[in-house]
């Protein structure tokens, strides 16, 4: 019979100080997960722990748990699951749709849009977007590797890039009634406080919400008059200063999160 373990060192969603690893095996008490030769030579030779010594696992959907070392080689590792530290804990239904930018400043959006608490990261091709090319394996890596360090027991899904029109041409039928937040720059400043209350009253906090980032050069104009004309779509302004795009994310994620979101 499955049980919860305490987990020791602070509240049970902050990781500090502890080792935590995201696994793709399932998680169970009394099972064993095999590692990989990366994560092994992580644990043994990085951080030189050696067997009895205790981690944390999560795979996204069995919770948080509790494992130790239980056989370690050169160059392989096996733990053992013990207890249950924490149930799974669903993400906000929030999705960031952003036109890709340059690795770093791509790496920081991944990242902190995790820690944010975003469901589904997703690059979006528009008529002015410079970087088309997206390695979504680089995009998973930066997920996990955020969700590890913060204390996720959720991950976001990553998507595949994908152009705007496309993504809108289809998007009533797929997207279930999902509204969409769309960062205008030319929407007039100081309004996205009232617009945010206004919505969240309408639609309460945690129902389905897509946010949408342009690109550096901003929306082109048929792109700006499509979204414009959409019913289920709502332009915000993020002030009067000019944002980098990936600045744009994070703050745009911020305040959909404080209004209506989970914070």
């Amino acid at each position: 019979m499955e049980h919860d373990v305490e987990d020791e060192g602070g509240p049970a969603h902050c990781a500090t100080g502890k080792t935590r690893l995201h696994v793709d095996a399932p998680l169970g008490e009394g099972g064993e997960v095999a590692l990989g030769k990366d994560q092994s030579h992580y644990l043994l030779h990085v951080l030189r722990m050696g067997e009895g010594e205790r981690v944390l696992l999560f795979n996204g959907r069995d919770g948080e748990w509790a494992a130790e070392i239980a056989e370690a080689t050169k160059k392989s590792c096996l733990l053992r699951v013990t207890g249950r530290t924490r149930p799974h804990i669903a993400l906000p239904d929030i999705w960031l749709l952003f036109a890709p930018v340059k690795r770093a400043r791509l790496d920081f959006i991944a990242q902190k849009a995790t820690e944010m608490g975003a469901g589904l990261i997703q690059p979006v091709i528009t008529r002015r977007t410079i970087v088309s090319r997206v390695k979504d394996a680089r995009l998973q890596a930066n997920v996990i590797e955020a969700a590890e360090q913060c204390g996720l027991v959720a991950l976001p899904e990553v998507r595949e890039a994908e152009s705007l029109d496309r993504l809108l041409d289809r998007w009533s039928e797929e997207a279930g009634g999902r509204r969409i937040l769309f960062c205008d720059e030319a929407a007039a400043p100081g309004g996205a406080k009232a617009a945010l209350e206004r919505l969240a009253g309408e639609i309460g906090r945690g129902a389905p919400l897509a946010l949408l980032i342009g690109p550096e050069g901003g929306f082109d104009a048929g792109e700006r008059a499509r979204l414009h004309a959409r019913a289920d779509t709502l332009a915000l302004s993020l002030g009067p200063r000019i944002m980098r795009a990936d600045t744009a994310a994070i703050a745009a994620l911020a305040a959909v999160q404080l209004f209506l979101g989970d914070w």
